[in-house]
């Protein structure tokens, strides 16, 4: 499936980052995006009081602004051998319905073929965790996020080439994937991820990988392997190897929700 014109949009796109204030208090992170054809604005306030006060019209933007450079794709390097049997390893639990523990571009997480209904039941209650609260899905790349998003807004390319940490969108009329992966309202969450080991896994995979903390609802997530408790590493059929030496993984993703139509709110 072909994106149209999504290089000549490339040229003329710029993403700026903004801290937003509102009478005189901070509320969030703002991500303003500039194209030929539309500007957009969303933020992350703090709570819906101050969400409700927040308008174009009266608005205060801080000090913060900052142009992204441009991000150009790099060449991968080689995946090493051992993890390259890791993910075979973790790929053939996941075909045969089970669920894994895996590093993923943001912290250690949960994740099952995201079109298997009982494994992503069994992540829920793994976590217990209400299934009224959605979990998000990783795929390799663009033409996965085409796959199982009936229309992708233009936006989104701009957005996923241009982030400069792990973005999670949530897109509306998402298909292919477990129905308790998504909202009332139909969307889901997908991320393209970047780095190297999630990245092979979900291509091998070959469909879109569900990726939640690795903790139960309402503890403290894991930053490192080490802090994953035994309770989650005993309810999973697969444990990967690579990357447990690391102390400390990056924070969790930024998370922006997507209209059909282009419309735009950051959530975190």
């Amino acid at each position: 499936m072909k994106r149209k014109n999504i290089a000549r949009k490339k040229k003329k796109t710029r993403l700026f980052s903004v801290e937003l204030a509102f009478n005189g208090k901070l509320l969030g992170c703002c991500f303003v995006l500039a194209s030929q054809n539309a500007q957009f604005w969303g933020c992350a306030e703090n709570d819906r009081q101050e969400k409700d006060a927040y308008s174009h019209k009266n608005r205060n933007f801080a000090l913060g602004m900052k142009e992204k450079a441009d991000i150009r794709p790099r060449k991968s390097a080689p995946l090493p051998e051992n993890w390259r049997e890791d993910i075979r390893q973790a790929v053939e639990v996941m075909r045969n319905g089970g669920i894994i523990l895996y590093p993923t571009d943001t912290i250690w997480g949960i994740g099952c073929d995201a079109r298997n209904d009982d494994a992503v039941r069994r992540i829920f209650q793994l976590k217990k965790r209400s299934d009224a609260k959605a979990l998000i899905s990783l795929v390799h790349n663009d033409v996965m996020v085409q796959a199982h998003v009936t229309e992708v807004p233009d936006v989104a390319w701009d957005l996923i080439e241009l982030a400069d940490r792990p973005l999670t969108i949530i897109y509306d009329n998402a298909r292919g994937m477990s129905p308790l992966l998504m909202a009332e309202d139909g969307s889901a969450g997908i991320r393209v991820t970047q780095e190297p080991f999630s990245k092979a896994l979900c291509q091998r995979m070959g469909s879109p990988v569900v990726s939640t903390s690795a903790n139960v609802s309402g503890m403290p997530s894991p930053r490192c392997f080490n802090e994953i408790s035994q309770e989650i590493i005993n309810g999973v059929d697969y444990v990967c190897m690579s990357r447990r030496e690391e102390t400390e993984n990056p924070p969790a993703s930024g998370i922006i929700k997507l209209g059909a139509h282009g419309e735009v709110r950051v959530i975190r």
